[in-house]
């Protein structure tokens, strides 16, 4: 099979372009960054630079392809999408130009890759026990994103389920709840929770400066997706799946102050912490219901928040030592 990812050269769409090249796909991947500045860069892929946003890089990138992974998205973690609403907004130009091009070079099969932000902000207001935070796929709607990116995300995936329906393509949508781990951002203000709190324990072990700065109270509820189960999750999909949107997230649900335990803990240190009160810090409480996964793929994802920190961790530390 030939299939477009785009947004190859960030975080999930490395590890989806080496999972699928494993699997004996050709693989076209584009990036808007320069292929230097990709996460992973893989040999056996034809690898493009393109704006994704401009719709003639995608009715050329898309001419002979059977399936699309639209992965491509100006985003980062709380601090960025709350500071750049209008940027986050132009990514609806890249899934509009994307089913455009796959109705007109008739492309198959459509991934769009969403995110759990499009829940509405009111069922997230208040930190809740692990079963009453967990957000269903049916919470969607009446629809009150978060601001700016929220909107975009639950947008698009309207655009995919219209143009699906109207021009029979194939299509699969995926609601990321904070996927990690290693070979992605750690640092300049586009990092996820997982990746700042590694980077902030690992620089107090090295500078010897024991203390650390948490975003909040650190009593916010999250819920955090090791990448390999997001790629299993991606996967299955297709062999089970269908057009319905699917949460793609782990439903072990810890607090800001419950994560800095555990990469404490990984790390051999009790740090300080200081709480800035006035950080960006999105809804108060989030988790995944995975009710809906497991009837239709008969999985969920399930490696345990520990086991993927302590890896990501020790890469993180890595990159922190050769930053110094």
């Amino acid at each position: 099979m030939k299939i477009l990812v785009t947004g190859a050269g960030g975080f999930i769409g490395g590890y989806l372009v080496k999972d699928l090249l494993k699997q004996g796909h050709e693989v076209i991947s584009a990036d808007i960054k320069k292929t230097e500045d990709w996460y992973q860069v893989f040999k056996k892929s034809e690898n493009y630079v393109a704006d994704m946003r401009l719709r003639d890089n995608a009715y050329n990138l898309t001419k002979g392809v059977d399936r699309i992974y639209n992965l491509a998205c100006n985003m980062g973690g709380m601090g960025f999408i709350e500071n750049n609403k209008a940027l986050c907004m132009e990514n609806v130009l890249i899934q509009t130009h994307l089913m455009m091009a796959a109705r007109d070079n008739r492309v198959k099969e459509v991934l769009y890759s969403s995110t759990a932000c499009v829940y509405p902000a009111a069922i997230q207001s208040e930190v809740k026990d692990e079963s009453s935070q967990a957000l269903k796929e049916s919470d969607v709607f009446p629809a009150n994103p978060d601001d700016g990116y929220g909107w975009e995300k639950l947008f698009s995936e309207l655009i995919t389920h219209y143009f699906s329906e109207d021009f029979h393509i194939d299509s699969r949508v995926c609601r990321y709840h904070n996927v990690y781990g290693p070979n992605g951002t750690w640092k300049g203000g586009r990092e996820k929770a997982p990746a700042a709190i590694c980077r902030k324990v690992a620089e107090a072990v090295i500078s010897g400066n024991h203390e650390i700065e948490i975003w909040g109270d650190g009593e916010q509820t999250r819920s955090f997706m090791y990448i390999d189960d997001c790629i299993t999750g991606m996967s299955l999909m297709w062999d089970k799946g269908d057009s319905r949107p699917l949460n793609l997230g782990s439903d072990e649900m810890v607090s800001i102050n419950e994560l800095v335990d555990i990469a404490e803990d990984i790390a051999g240190v009790k740090l300080k912490r200081r709480y800035k009160l006035d950080a960006p810090q999105g809804v108060r409480g989030r988790n995944s219901d995975n009710t809906m996964i497991k009837s239709v793929l008969d999985w969920s994802p399930n490696i345990p928040l520990r086991s993927g920190l302590e890896i990501t961790y020790e890469w993180i530390f890595d990159q922190v030592s050769n930053d110094q």
